[in-house]
């Protein structure tokens, strides 16, 4: 009998022990789920300085606007040469609120979205110019005060190897000034901080700076791509910015509204974790002020590029006089007169010439802060825009499709150079393009140097001396009085395509 109470006794305290053990077991897993979620929710909501986004656009100066190039243009020259080789009418809608939620969950809201590190090209990095980065759907977490774009997965991809790239969301990636981003995939949703805002729409990380206050570089380097990346929105973008410039948001303010509803966010100061169904990070240069279509969403071109600021600048005319239809109407030319280097000497005698010819001529000098509003306007009333091979011939995107754009090009063996910053994108624009070359004689270096120096003589051999000199000479210390009886015949060509 006591070996058998002893029997119950070990039975009872042995079923006693299996009931505790899943309890402690239990009790064990719920306290380190909760000690996991609690550091996480502490990182994602620590105070924020900058959750109330200041609008930028308040702090244009417009001391800083204007559309003619300055001295230090010149900037980042050997930056520049990097990539010298690979040269080859509605209101704007009132800016709305972002449709966003305040959150402090893994994503709810997101579609089922299975990604693998191992075979989703997110970043490209192979294009000469531009790295740039798309994450499709799924959910992305971005955080700008780290830098960081998180790609989370919808379940854990543990034996995976997450990729993790750094982008420098600037049209050209050799530009060494601009900061990186960190565009990384996280192997499980436990990985990531929590949402503190929600967005329906996606979001475009890019960086101004590097090239931006020379006229030229501000369409080239951001305008142009950003219409590339944007305008398949609809305006339904969110625009995450890093080093944000406040003058130059001011300057294009139009633009920039065009493109998105929303405020801007200053990227670097943004301690939030936003939360989107797709991030795009960096601009994709195609070329130089210019787009491809077989690689623009939406096949965009640059001639709709050209009537998008149409568009948006409320410009009235679409295409250019036609002499065939009103013989007794003169054309109008503009002759944009540089205040520095490469400038006409002879501008009034050009004009001359010009009126001699059957044009109404009007020389502009475009100050550094004249409002692109006003100046656009002020293009688009003209026929044929003449100008010397610089920053002021950007304002062609202004001008009427099949409008004539004369570039007149200095010494010293150029032309390459000018047909791809000007003379490719003018015809992709579907303008009228005719070039003019300066000849020895016609410029100031002749005066300068004398016929027997280099710089005369053998261009090709100050080329062969790297960027710099070029920059120096021809582009730097060059002026030119142009032959106006060798002019002549350009003039009469403009006039000849107006006809058509």
């Amino acid at each position: 009998m006591g070996e058998l109470k002893m029997m119950k006794n070990l039975s009872k305290a042995w079923f006693q022990g299996s009931l505790a053990l899943p309890f402690l077991l239990g009790f064990f897993f719920v306290l380190f789920t909760y000690l996991t979620v609690s550091h996480q929710f502490a990182y994602s909501q620590t105070p924020s300085t900058h959750a109330i986004q200041t609008n930028p656009f308040k702090d244009a100066t417009p001391a800083k606007q204007g559309n003619e190039r300055r001295t230090e243009d010149l900037k980042d020259k050997d930056e520049t040469a990097k990539v010298q080789s690979h040269r080859d009418p509605s209101p704007i809608p009132k800016i709305e609120k972002n449709d966003t939620s305040n959150s402090n969950h893994f994503g709810e809201n997101f579609e089922n979205f299975k990604q693998s590190p191992t075979n989703i090209p997110i970043c490209n990095t192979h294009n000469p110019l531009s790295d740039t980065c798309d994450t499709q759907k799924g959910d992305i977490r971005t955080h700008g005060t780290s830098s960081s774009i998180l790609i989370v997965p919808k379940f854990s991809t543990e034996g995976n190897v997450p990729q993790e790239w750094r982008i420098r969301p600037y049209s050209r990636k050799h530009m060494t000034s601009i900061k990186e981003v960190t565009v990384k995939q996280l192997n499980s949703p436990q990985e990531a901080p929590l949402c503190t805002v929600d967005y329906k729409h996606p979001a475009l990380v890019f960086a101004l700076g590097g090239l931006i206050g020379n006229y030229w570089h501000d369409f080239t380097d951001v305008l142009v791509p950003l219409f590339i990346a944007s305008r398949q929105f609809d305006r339904k973008v969110q625009f995450l910015i890093t080093n944000i410039q406040p003058w130059w948001l001011g300057k294009y303010e139009k633009i920039i509204r065009a493109l998105s509803r929303y405020e801007v966010i200053d990227f670097d100061k943004d301690n939030q974790v936003r939360c989107f169904s797709r991030v795009l990070v960096g601009l994709e240069m195609h070329k130089e002020f210019s787009i491809d279509p077989s690689r623009a969403p939406n096949g965009y071109s640059m001639a709709d590029f050209t009537k998008f600021l149409r568009s948006t600048f409320n410009l009235q005319r679409d295409h250019p006089i036609r002499l065939s239809e009103n013989p007794d109407v003169k054309p109008r030319l503009m002759i944009i007169d540089r205040t520095n280097y490469r400038k006409f000497n002879n501008t009034q005698e050009i004009a001359r010439l010009a009126e001699r010819l059957g044009f109404e001529t009007i020389i502009a000098d475009p100050k550094f802060n004249l409002g692109v509003d006003e100046f656009a306007k002020t293009v688009n009333s003209f026929d044929v825009l003449l100008g010397a091979h610089g920053a002021g011939l950007t304002n062609c995107v202004f001008l009427p499709t099949n409008a004539v754009v004369i570039q007149v090009v200095p010494y010293g063996n150029l032309e390459h150079m000018a047909k791809v910053d000007f003379g490719d994108p003018i015809v992709d624009m579907k303008l009228n393009y005719l070039e003019y070359s300066i000849s020895a004689e016609e410029s100031t270096l002749m005066d300068i140097y004398g016929k027997d120096h280099p710089v005369i003589k053998d261009p090709i051999s100050i080329h062969q001396s790297g960027w710099d000199k070029v920059a120096e000479y021809y582009l730097g210390k060059q002026d030119m009085r142009v032959n106006v009886d060798r002019f002549a015949p350009t003039l009469l060509k403009a006039r000849e395509l107006l006809n058509k």
